[in-house]
């Protein structure tokens, strides 16, 4: 029992402080709002931390790479286990709700309710063409905006860049391959610190999460979360357990939940990927894969890889479809939904509720009214805990994946053998 609790002490901690504040807030409701600041203060330690991170990191992995060609393999590698589990997140979702309609039973008087509660967007959406927002989604317009968590996407792209110059320069350009470097480990030491504190903050933002979900998912919502949650159970065990075992079978499988239990936890109770990418750096690290790998896939992956935003994007097309009577047996309506949802997976932004741009694409592609944006978005918020479960969590197997493809089937191995001569 000693020898489990000083392997796992860090988990049972993160384990312990979210069961008691996920019963603080099923308990008190929304009195348990009251600590909210101090999950709060958690998350904006994390997100403060997350722009150097990601920034150091990804420009360092390529920077420090001597092949470019192995850049171009490990890349290739990433968008293939992207689209492939993508669109098989995409099939399953719209399976599910094929033969569970969520909105079926649902009363809509309740649904209107919740949507006058839901949060309205600040600005209006302004009128984007398909091009003009494929430049915004990647670039911004000044340099400033680089290093904000809004623009994680445009910051990778930035990053990326910045690392193949580097690496292209050459000689000249080792101070700054050492620059990086020294960045990326003072960065890692930070996120130690930060993780002192996450128990308390975990455990709060938990306890608040739960108060304030408890009343909207009785109101309407019930059967979209129950569906997804058997659904994101299934893919969770599943898929994930299959993914491990095409990384490595048997070995593959016993080193992915070995070291998935904390990344899943911290997915759980703070429903970002951006958050949790320094604790993904670590555990993917713990399962053997290359530090070149690692620091690549995770950042990337976080804003671009989300199999439960996939699920959740066939949810909101669904059952918007439901709602207004529309067609869904078509070969053509099928193709299109699963279309969507793929592509809401990409567009979600990394933070907590950051679905509107995904959202705003639902309603744009089916014409949808802009009025019933607060439909979908009350479903963002009840999924929200295991989406990015599947979100966050599911970037650690398909790294795993990934050094398949690139090291060989015997990654695993060389690689322990490689931690231990070390």
């Amino acid at each position: 029992m000693a020898y489990i609790f000083k392997n796992y002490k860090s988990t049972i901690i993160l384990l312990l402080s979210i069961i008691i504040g996920g019963t603080a807030g099923a308990i008190y409701g929304t009195d348990a709002t009251v600590v909210k600041p101090f999950g709060d203060l958690f998350l904006n330690l994390m997100f403060t931390i997350i722009v150097p991170l990601v920034f150091f990191s990804i420009a360092s992995a390529i920077a420090s790479m001597n092949e470019m060609k192995r850049l171009g393999k490990i890349m290739a590698s990433i968008v293939i286990v992207f689209l492939a589990t993508a669109l098989i997140s995409a099939v399953i979702g719209f399976i599910g709700t094929s033969i569970v309609n969520p909105l079926e039973h649902t009363d809509t008087s309740a649904i209107n309710h919740l949507m006058d509660k839901a949060a309205k967007p600040d600005q209006p959406a302004e009128d984007v063409t398909f091009l003009g927002q494929l430049v915004n989604t990647f670039t911004v317009s000044d340099f400033s905006m680089i290093f904000s968590k809004s623009n994680m996407l445009q910051l990778i792209v930035f990053s990326v860049l910045f690392g193949l110059a580097t690496a292209m320069t050459g000689e000249k350009g080792k101070p700054v391959s050492d620059f990086l470097s020294a960045g990326t480990t003072v960065m890692m030491k930070v996120v130690k610190f930060v993780m002192y504190y996450a128990p308390i903050g975990l455990g709060c933002y938990f306890a608040t999460v739960i108060g304030e979900l408890g009343p909207q998912i009785l109101q309407g919502y019930a059967r979209t979360f129950i569906l997804y949650l058997v659904l994101a159970i299934i893919y969770y065990f599943g898929f994930f357990t299959l993914y491990a075992f095409i990384a490595g079978g048997k070995e593959g499988i016993k080193v992915f939940w070995k070291n998935a239990i904390t990344p899943s936890v911290t997915a759980l109770a703070t429903c970002s990927s951006a958050a949790c990418i320094p604790v993904n750096l670590e555990s993917v690290q713990k399962m053997g894969v290359p530090k070149d790998i690692a620091e690549t896939m995770i950042p990337l992956g976080a804003n671009t890889h989300k199999d439960g935003s996939v699920f959740g994007g066939v949810f909101k097309i669904v059952f918007l479809f439901s709602l207004f009577g529309k067609d869904m047996t078509s070969i053509t309506s099928i193709l299109t939904i699963l279309g969507v949802s793929f592509l809401v997976g990409a567009v979600m932004g990394a933070i907590p509720s950051g679905g509107m741009i995904g959202e705003m694409l639902i309603l744009s592609v089916f014409g949808f009214p802009a009025e019933v944006l607060p439909i979908i978005a009350v479903i963002s918020t009840i999924i929200d805990a295991p989406a990015t479960l599947l979100n966050s969590t599911g970037n650690t197997v398909s790294a795993m994946m990934v050094t398949r493809f690139v090291e060989g089937k015997n990654w695993i191995k060389k690689s322990f053998q490689k931690s231990i001569i070390s």
